[in-house]
């Protein structure tokens, strides 16, 4: 029986942080065991925030050694970059024509992007959800694992796959799930801010690559209140981050040390936050070891990068040779 198919991308416009590790990249490593997995580097969707060359490139491989030092492994699953398949390109073209302007600019994610960018509105924005669409369908995904921010983008996918459909009285492609993962799976990390999730644009976050001097200025630097005024009282949204932090980089009995410090109102937040830092470090350290080493080694990059982009391209040309068929291309000659 054949494993249902699962894809997911990322854009290399930063780090891998704690909140992607613990969010999706820890379960993106079960997963490979279990499904079908296409993980790519979505270069191309970065382009719609103009990156210079030299930063696109370093993202590209900065989040492929990060993949890769974090545990997922080519030979289990297909890594690939997304220009590397030009295929994609060609589906997006063909989709476009099928997506319709009024859909296009009710999407959250364009009218956050135009507010913020107002002075770059452009027409990959309008149709990021095209070409995110034709990422999934190009690989009949089953599933794809999704965070709140891109379930309307999903959503969209879904649409277009079933207006194909529709439109050329077939069944190409499977309609995509969103893949949710098992609530003891999913931590949620908190930023450093004392409010909400960690998260890239928020600057909130502490790096898998992050040096230990960056990570001890960032936690030292993180919100904390006043302190308890009374024994066992409830923490500020602030600190419960804090705890939240060190509940899965430390051990349980240095959380239970500061539970009880906090509770009888002899805490002090400057010693919490120094045993956070090095717990981070200690947790991180050998990840961050591992991209380094990765880094330096340009030929086992570029074959994993190759071999990744052979296998998602007899997937991609497969479904668009069917593609075109449906739509009537056909050689004349």
């Amino acid at each position: 029986m054949n494993k249902p198919t699962v894809v997911s991308g990322i854009r290399p416009t930063g780090y891998l942080h704690l909140g992607n590790y613990f969010g999706a990249v820890r379960n993106f490593i079960k997963m490979q065991e279990d499904f079908n997995c296409f993980f790519f580097i979505a270069d191309i969707h970065s382009l719609t925030t103009h990156p210079t060359p030299e930063n696109l490139q370093a993202g590209v491989k900065q989040v492929l050694a990060e993949y890769l030092a974090c545990g997922i492994d080519p030979e289990k699953a297909t890594i690939f970059i997304q220009s590397d398949v030009p295929e994609v390109s060609e589906l997006y073209a063909f989709l476009n024509m099928n997506a319709y302007l009024g859909e296009l600019e009710r999407t959250t994610s364009f009218k956050e992007k135009a507010r913020k960018q107002p002075e770059n509105v452009n027409a990959g924005l309008l149709t990021y959800p095209v070409l995110m669409a034709a990422d999934i369908i190009i690989h009949k995904a089953h599933f794809v694992p999704v965070g709140k921010d891109q379930e309307q983008n999903l959503e969209m996918a879904r649409k277009f796959a079933g207006r194909f459909n529709r439109m050329y009285n077939c069944e190409l492609f499977p309609i995509p799930r969103p893949f949710t993962f098992d609530g003891k799976d999913m931590i949620k990390v908190p930023g450093l801010d004392g409010s909400g999730k960690m998260g890239k644009s928020e600057g909130n976050a502490i790096n898998l690559y992050e040096d230990p001097k960056s990570i001890r200025k960032k936690v030292m630097r993180a919100v904390t209140d006043t302190g308890p005024t009374e024994p066992d009282s409830p923490k500020s949204e602030a600190v419960e981050n804090l705890f939240t932090l060190m509940k899965i980089v430390s051990k349980p009995d240095v959380v239970e040390h500061f539970e009880r410090l906090y509770n009888s109102c002899e805490i002090r937040y400057g010693d919490l936050k120094k045993q956070l830092a090095e717990d981070i470090i200690s947790y991180t350290e050998p990840i961050r070891d591992r991209i380094i080493e990765i880094l330096k080694d340009e030929t086992y990059l570029a074959k994993v990068a190759r071999q990744g982009s052979e296998r998602a391209r007899e997937s991609a040309l497969q479904t668009l040779n069917e593609v075109k068929q449906l739509i009537g291309f056909k050689s004349l000659f």
